[in-house]
Order: structure tokens, then C-alpha cells, then sequence
């Protein structure tokens, strides 16, 4: 960790008031410590701590991912029923999900256009509303 990233990623978690303790410093440094955004499963992020070298379980790493969603440092975006990503670009976008390599990346929300949305059922309104283009190469 190069003091650089340790600040970022201090500064991160304290815009949520979230207490930096070693592990939180240690998952948001490989999440936000380059200043670039990423799209991670819970099992990736354990992988890059694992070979970083820290010394983080699987539950810590999906407990944090967690903490961290409902603090609104990052947004899960569900692929399917069985695959999360964790993005910590927490704006409205669309992504694009490759399907060959289970790679989710960010699209561009300009060239997207939602006319119309089905209407909700009595009683209830629409909270968001989530895209993901699932690619596959041509045959």
C-alpha cells in the first residue's frame, strides 16, 4: 500500500463513516486505492486480497462488500440469480456482461433510451431500474 492509496481509500470510507479497520483499509485500497472503478465478485476481491497478502476470509470479504453496499460506497449489480458484482460506480448506468468470460463492464448510458416502463401494481412505485446487455461472440 503506497500512502497515496492508503489515503484514498481512508478518505473513501470515511465519506460513509465507516471505521477503518484493517480489513475495510485493505479491501477498499484493492476497490478504490488507484482511483480507477471496478466491477468485482466477492470471490475476485478475496483472490486479489489472497494475493496481495493479507489475510482475509471469504465471509470478511462478502461481510464488507455488504457494509459497504449499504453505506452506498458500492452498488451490486445482479447478472443473474447467481452472480453478483460489486460496482464502485455508484451512479445509474447500463453495463455490458460478456458471457464467455463472466467479464461486467460499464456501457454508455447515452446511447440508451427507455421510452416507456410496464406500469407497477397498485401500491407500489419503481425504484430503479437495472440494465445489463448480456454479449456473446458471433458464431
Amino acid at each position: 500500500m503506497t500512502p497515496e492509496t492508503l489515503e484514498r481509500s481512508s478518505k473513501w470510507l470515511a465519506r460513509a463513516n465507516l471505521r477503518p479497520t484493517r480489513q475495510r483499509l485493505s479491501l477498499a485500497t484493492l476497490l478504490v486505492g488507484d482511483g480507477q472503478h471496478r466491477h468485482v465478485t466477492a470471490e475476485g476481491l478475496h483472490a486479489a486480497s489472497v494475493a496481495a497478502g493479507d489475510k482475509v476470509s471469504l465471509a470478511t470479504v462478502y461481510n464488507t462488500l455488504r457494509a459497504f453496499c449499504e453505506a452506498g460506497l458500492i452498488k451490486e449489480v445482479t447478472v443473474d440469480g447467481t452472480r453478483s458484482y460489486f460496482d464502485t460506480r455508484t451512479d445509474d448506468h447500463p453495463h455490458f456482461y460478456y458471457e464467455e468470460d463472466g467479464t461486467l463492464v460499464d456501457a454508455n448510458a447515452t446511447q440508451m433510451k427507455i421510452a416507456t416502463l410496464p406500469t407497477p401494481p397498485t401500491g407500489y412505485e419503481v425504484a430503479k431500474v437495472d440494465v445489463v446487455v448480456r454479449l456473446r461472440k458471433r458464431d
